[in-house]
């Protein structure tokens, strides 16, 4: 059962790349100048998806550690990193949903997202690394 949490998580990851490789090719176009195709559609309908699954992945991780080993953010820096992710996510996918329903020119908002969302791959990144950890010390035990 604890296995269930980092395919997810790992899934939606690669999802992400995915989402931020299409929104690379909007800031190439709008700040870059150079031409390229933007699909719209695509990048807000798989970044819903995208951040739901993070959130979810993350909700069922701390669920399984808490029914499973019996204690709320006691995976460390692991735990604190996906706290941390969660307000990036929310503002993500705000920020996301708002540009999307409210659709006009603008500068600042998408740039803003996008760095949101680059650092928020980050830390989804690092957390491979955290997760890694945390299963070889609390499920192989070693």
């Amino acid at each position: 059962m604890l296995v269930i949490h980092p395919i997810i998580q790992l899934s939606a990851i690669v999802l992400t790349l995915y989402v931020f490789y299409l929104g690379v090719q909007r800031f190439r176009s709008v700040h870059l100048h150079q031409k390229t195709l933007f699909r719209w559609k695509r990048h807000v309908l798989l970044g819903k998806i995208a951040m739901l699954a993070l959130l979810g992945g993350m909700m069922g991780g701390m669920t399984m550690v808490y029914l499973y080993l019996h204690g709320f953010l006691i995976t460390g820096i692991h735990g604190k990193i996906a706290l941390v992710m969660a307000l990036f996510i929310i503002f993500g996918g705000a920020s996301g949903l708002y540009m999307n329903r409210n659709k006009k020119k603008r500068t600042a908002l998408p740039v803003i997202h996008g760095l949101n969302n680059f650092i928020l791959l980050i830390f989804a990144l690092t957390q491979v690394i955290t997760g890694w950890r945390v299963y070889m010390q609390f499920v192989l035990g070693r």
